[in-house]
């Protein structure tokens, strides 16, 4: 799951953040994915996680700030969207403290993982980009 330049909505601290979740989230697939003994893969899973609960944390501040500054008319939702990953990280954050980092667990995880980022940055991110291009051409 690699970075594509498409998905860079021209707002350089937010694209560089996205460029930064791809690859910690490559990366933290890869790990999970390789044959190899699963204890050993552990350490990864669980820096990877602690990025995760930190970093969106960051990245979602930063990204809402944008949005107030542009005045984005769909904020309020995309705020929703950001809250509901948030919570969801969570729970897998207590279900890992809970039932251990097994290996279907993670897996689910990372499965959850791909299909946010690509579904959130590759769309609904991109619908910010737009609206400041439209803006600039004087179209809205």
């Amino acid at each position: 799951m690699m970075w594509k330049e498409k998905y860079k909505i021209g707002v350089p601290l937010v694209d560089q953040q996205h460029e930064e979740l791809f690859k910690r989230v490559s990366e933290f697939i890869q790990t999970v994915q390789k044959k190899g003994i699963w204890t050993e893969k552990l350490d990864k899973v669980k820096e990877t996680m602690a990025f995760m609960q930190e970093y969106v944390v960051v990245h979602f501040h930063d990204e809402e700030v944008y949005q107030e500054e542009v005045e984005y008319p769909e904020r309020e939702s995309h705020k929703q969207d950001h809250t509901q990953f948030k919570e969801a990280v969570g729970n897998y954050v207590n279900r890992f403290k809970e039932e251990g980092y097994s290996e279907e667990l993670v897996q689910e995880f990372s499965g959850k993982l791909v299909a946010w980022l690509i579904m959130h940055v590759a769309a609904k991110d991109q619908k910010i980009g737009e609206y400041v291009d439209a803006q600039e051409r004087g179209e809205l």
